[in-house]
């Protein structure tokens, strides 16, 4: 039984003490896939820092993350075209827009968006997209670049049923993590009425940890709680949900 990690910052301070044994604890779970977006280029060499530690089990994304659109933007969305000069990743991400603590950089960050989804669609590669309060300004721009050779995943899927089936129509699958476990999460309600083959599993680590670990430091292994609780919505053995969701994120990222 193989678990995907769809999106994990296993590089972040929050693991600086126990890294190695928070990725091995994950791999004992059978979370043994773990995909890393990327932030900034301040995180770039922690990113490879980390793929040298368990190179068959992590695999890497480079982007530039909406809330780190500042005034400089134009210098690491340079910096993203240069390390896909130098060698292999496995999605542009993540990239989006993210309008809850600013809304300073709106244009800067769809301009950021559309110039990242075109790069993927240049290196036939997926999108990691974040969305946070910005639903709206996010379709607006994957509908200006909607085609056949768009494709990826709504990372953190929070919205209602009709924006998951927007995001669907769109080449999306929805990446389904701690928020399901939620009381107030509300995706749980409708997600039964989503086909499985649009799912994959993430954990957002540090981030958003399921229930019983609500508000306390997420890890990979914890994939394996959000996969419970699609096992119980779905009502099917949580070795079918291993293994759908596996190989939803083979369709993505191509490995």
């Amino acid at each position: 039984m193989i678990f995907t990690d769809t999106h994990t910052h296993l590089y972040s301070s929050q693991f600086q003490d126990d890294r190695v044994e928070t990725i091995q604890r994950a791999i004992d779970a059978g979370v043994s896939r773990f995909f890393i977006p990327s932030i900034d280029s301040t995180y770039t060499q922690k990113m490879y820092d980390l793929e040298a530690l368990f190179p068959d089990n992590i695999f890497l994304m480079m982007g530039l993350h909406p809330c780190y659109v500042k005034e400089n933007y134009l210098d690491e969305l340079a910096h993203v075209e240069a390390e896909f000069a130098k060698r292999k990743f496995y999605a542009v991400g993540e990239i989006g827009v993210d309008l809850f603590w600013d809304k300073t950089f709106l244009k800067e960050q769809q301009f950021a968006f559309q110039q990242q989804i075109q790069l993927a669609k240049k290196q036939g590669l997926a999108i990691n997209i974040h969305c946070r309060d910005a639903f709206d300004e996010t379709f607006e721009v994957l509908e200006g670049e909607k085609s056949n050779d768009l494709f990826g995943i709504f990372h953190c899927f929070t919205g209602d049923f009709s924006q998951a089936e927007r995001a669907i129509s769109l080449g999306l699958k929805l990446g389904i993590g701690g928020v399901a476990t939620f009381k107030n999460g509300k995706i749980d309600q409708f997600l039964k009425d989503i086909d499985l083959k649009h799912i994959v599993l993430e954990t957002d680590s540090p981030y958003l940890a399921p229930n019983p670990h609500r508000g306390k430091r997420n890890e990979s292994s914890y994939t394996v709680l959000v996969a419970q609780k699609l096992a119980e919505i779905y009502n099917l053995p949580i070795e079918e949900i291993a293994r759908i969701t596996t190989e939803n994120s083979k369709d993505i990222f191509g490995i």
